[in-house]
């Protein structure tokens, strides 16, 4: 068996992982490379594989990252199967088309704002591409559903356990048969935490795991309780109101933007919080939200606690505001504080939160929300080290807002959640850190040889090849 790392090695975006056994050839995640445009573009655009070799692709769920460049996959000839729950394949069809539109619409600001010297860009798939790869979509169920592995060929079975990220994250456990010898390798995807609103925790692997594909997002560092997040939320929210300020909020579409309004929510009907209006600037966040209500069996006992019981939705209120149009978006611009935008992307790479932050970033009353990791070269880890001017569009803008930070609702696993998770994994002998900056692993890694000194851990590079 052999393991080439293509994407999310000793970076945080463009998951890709080949395994490779007596001529099958299976990919875990096929996700966008996110990052400065030109390499971002290059990367994604050219497939560091021959894509028609690709036997079927295992997706462990539906943020870009994971599974954007899918449609390129299938444009350069993949012919089979793309597995994964029911919630990410519902979930990955509005984030595929999502990215598509914000190509299109991208490519054409960008093109009409030319500068001398500066070539045309073009989206790198359509929503005809999208279309085309979700009819390659096979939807499996935790194993904890269904009592059931799927068989890939003789020698290949995989299941699925909850990884606890997001709506319909998966943890894969394979088990691969190679002349008579069983070989049991885990990938899990991006692992979540404890406590987190909405879905349940992670579930750990049963069965003997020899191999690990272990994210370590946060390997140096440990996340605050979550439920210090409601002080700070509360105290935010009060100042906003006070000072008749605009919070801006980079917010993924799918999770971080449903845990926002239910925290929110929540502290309204606790009368611990005044009711801030608070706009939903996504039609994709919408659509999203809309699945989160068609797969209640993946939330946790909080939320029956706190909304299901009165049969009331935590995403839902009249303060609460969807908007969907351009013009609705636009208008915005014109409405006087005190309120709240979340709009995606999470990273500032695109979408309309460029738009906000481009008319409000310069007003010191005004206040930016980080509540995700913000990857290396994104527009959102500029502002987050306070990086200033930035630009957008083209045009340079000072930053004179307020940037805040929380990383409460970080859903992934921290340093000490990664260490019991390695922990209650029987008979590991190998382990692979990815989905990390250099720095983080190299953390993490010393931790583990201290802890587990027999146990083999790598943090393998782009494109680096590993024989089990």
């Amino acid at each position: 068996m052999k393991i080439t790392f293509f994407g999310a090695a000793q970076n945080v975006t463009g998951s890709k992982h080949l395994i490779q056994s007596q001529g099958y050839s299976l990919l875990l995640d096929c996700g966008l490379y996110q990052g400065k445009r030109e390499t971002s573009n290059e990367l994604n655009k050219n497939l560091p594989f021959s894509a028609n070799q690709v036997n079927a692709v295992i997706l462990s769920h539906a943020h870009l990252d994971h599974c954007g460049t899918l449609p390129i996959l299938v444009k350069n000839g993949f012919q089979g199967e793309i597995y994964c729950t029911g919630a990410t394949a519902d979930i990955a069809k509005y984030i595929l088309e999502d990215c598509a539109t914000l190509q299109e619409q991208d490519a054409m600001y960008f093109n009409r704002h030319l500068k001398r010297k500066e070539n045309p860009i073009s989206p790198i798939y359509t929503k005809e591409d999208v279309e085309k790869t979700l009819s390659h979509f096979q939807e499996i169920p935790y194993f904890s559903f269904s009592n059931h592995w799927t068989q890939l060929n003789e020698n290949i079975r995989f299941k699925f356990y909850d990884a606890g990220h997001i709506l319909g994250s998966a943890i894969t456990l394979l088990e691969i048969n190679e002349v008579g010898i069983t070989k049991t390798l885990a990938f899990s995807g991006d692992l979540g935490r404890e406590y987190l609103p909405i879905l349940r925790s992670p579930e750990d692997i049963k069965e003997d795991v020899q191999v690990l594909i272990l994210e370590c997002t946060y390997g140096n560092r440990l996340h605050r309780p979550i439920a210090d997040l409601a002080g700070q939320l509360k105290e935010i929210i009060n100042e906003a109101f006070n000072k008749k300020s605009k919070i801006i909020v980079p917010a993924f579409s799918l999770e971080r933007t449903q845990e926002l309004v239910y925290i929110l929510h929540d502290l309204i009907n606790q009368k611990t919080i005044p009711s801030i209006l608070i706009y939903v600037d996504s039609p994709l966040a919408d659509n999203i939200t809309r699945v989160f209500f068609q797969h209640t069996e993946y939330f946790d006992e909080q939320f029956w606690k706190d909304f299901g019981s009165r049969n009331e939705s935590p995403f839902s209120a009249k303060n609460i505001i969807y908007t969907r149009s351009t013009d609705e978006s636009k208008a915005l611009n014109n409405v006087p504080g005190p309120f709240m935008v979340i709009a995606g992307s999470g990273m500032a790479e695109g979408g309309r939160i460029l738009h906000h932050l481009k008319n409000n970033i310069g007003n010191p009353n005004n206040i930016v929300l980080i509540t995700g990791y913000q990857a290396e070269n994104t527009l959102g880890r500029r502002i987050q080290e306070g990086i200033t001017p930035i630009k957008i569009f083209s045009e340079t803008y000072p930053v004179k807002a307020k940037i805040i930070t929380l990383d409460e609702l970080s859903a992934h696993a921290d340093q000490k959640d990664l260490l019991s998770y390695i922990g209650h994994a029987k008979g590991l002998k190998n382990l692979f850190l990815v989905h990390t900056e250099v720095s983080q692993a190299q953390v993490f890694q010393n931790l583990v040889k201290q802890s587990y000194p027999f146990l083999a851990v790598d943090i393998p590079a782009m494109g680096q090849t590993f024989e089990i």
